[in-house]
């Protein structure tokens, strides 16, 4: 069934190529359709198109089929275009005449708009939480770990004094960036783009504020130009924001890689977190935190192809905008998965107590040293000169027992401060 049926058939060879996943990508979208449904049968009541009966009728069938989607048990038949054409042939079915009425002063392009809009602002709220509880055990983590010094670094080279408390909280403080971005784009998300039609509105005297109401948006996209306009923009936005919740998720996880290799040996999980190799029998391989790294990448590849997709579109629908879905849709419920593995996994983590007496660690503390001789009165330019010369005659010692007391410091994480700084 195609809701665009005017009673021929198409070449089969088309219909495969136009039609393409999206029979198995709407299945992500399902219940938010169904949902938007309900909430337009509701306002096509209120202005008398479908009587009280008929509403009643539509909003039991549509409740039965949420049921089902939410429980997995809603197939789209290869009979079937998407998920729209699927919903409005199952109420047709069951109630004929009053079924045909759902279609109703809307189009399959704000259908499928205000569904997005529903899953993107669900998804954020599942993302936010998921963030939440990394963000949790990080903070736990410092907090367990903060006077375990660790070697810190620049350009690969030994540089200064870190901490293992300095590290995982690190992490958890650029997750507060991440979240804004996140909140910004649920701004974006959270407008309602029903009763924009196909994009140009409709002679029906409809009542957008019902639909608003009943869908629980902030507001609405009052001009319906604009509101599938909206379609890539918003994808675009969500992108931008994923991609930098995954840029902090994939540095974060190529440190764990690198403190888990012999030659760092900062870090360990055990052995039922790890993978080996067919032919190494001594191998313990972070094969997830390779495969996070890897899908992290991905995901900030997926603003660039939303951005060559719809860029320079002119206004009104394209059909370019079906080819949104299918990426963004699996690099939402990817990013999800990231991090309910990465927390799982991010718990078990043995830290290790690093020898700071290793001779490979040895001018780790030249900068302390340096401070302590400003602290007695040499200018620092001096200082810096003298310990670069006990450095090159192979005569420094380091002083191992320097604090570091400032704000956001070893010795100062301000763990506190950064728990408030979380959005709630």
């Amino acid at each position: 069934m195609k809701l665009w049926d005017k009673g021929f058939s198409i070449d089969k060879k088309i219909e495969s190529f136009t039609v393409g996943k999206d029979r198995i990508i709407d299945l992500h979208i399902a219940k938010y359709d169904i949902q938007a449904s309900i909430a337009h049968a509701i306002m096509l009541n209120s202005i008398g198109i479908v009587n009280d009966a008929e509403l009643s009728a539509l909003t039991n069938e549509l409740n039965r089929l949420y049921e089902d989607a939410e429980k997995g048990e809603l197939i789209i038949e290869e009979s079937f275009e998407d998920i729209h054409s699927k919903i409005e042939q199952e109420l047709t079915k069951k109630l004929g005449e009053t079924g045909k009425k759902i279609h109703t002063a809307r189009s399959r392009n704000d259908q499928v708009l205000v569904a997005l809009q529903l899953y993107y602002k669900d998804s954020l709220n599942i993302i936010n939480q998921k963030v939440k509880s990394l963000f949790d055990t990080l903070i736990v983590l410092a907090e367990t770990h903060k006077s375990k010094l660790l070697p810190g670094y620049t350009h690969l080279q030994v540089a200064m004094p870190s901490s293992f408390g300095l590290w995982f909280s690190a992490y958890a403080e650029l997750l507060i960036d991440d979240v804004y971005l996140l909140n910004a784009v649920k701004n974006i998300v959270d407008q309602n783009p029903l009763g924009s039609a196909a994009g140009y509105g409709s002679s029906f005297p409809i009542d957008r504020t019902i639909t608003t109401d009943e869908l629980q948006f902030k507001t609405l996209k009052y001009n319906v130009v604009a509101a599938q306009l909206s379609r890539g923009k918003s994808e675009r936005c969500m992108a931008s924001a994923l991609g930098s919740l995954s840029n902090t998720l994939g540095r974060f996880a190529m440190d764990v890689c690198l403190y888990m290799s012999q030659n760092f040996d900062f870090i360990s999980f055990p052995d039922e977190l790890t993978t080996g190799s067919s032919i190494m029998p001594h191998k313990k391989n972070p094969d997830v935190f390779e495969l996070i790294r890897g899908k992290c990448n991905k995901i900030q590849a997926l603003h660039t192809e939303m951005l060559l997709i719809t860029n320079n579109l002119p206004s009104g629908y394209h059909r370019d905008f079906q080819l949104l879905k299918e990426n963004m849709i699996d690099a939402i419920e990817s990013i999800k998965d990231i991090l309910d593995i990465f927390n799982f996994s991010i718990t078990q983590v043995i830290v290790k107590d690093v020898n700071l007496n290793d001779d490979k660690y040895k001018y780790l503390f030249t900068v302390d040293s340096i401070n302590n001789l400003v602290v007695d009165g040499m200018s620092f330019r001096d200082a810096y000169k003298q310990i670069g010369d006990e450095v090159q005659s192979g005569n420094y010692k380091p002083d191992l027992g320097k604090e570091h007391s400032h704000i956001g410091s070893i010795h100062n994480l301000c763990l506190e401060d950064i728990k408030t700084k979380f959005p709630s």
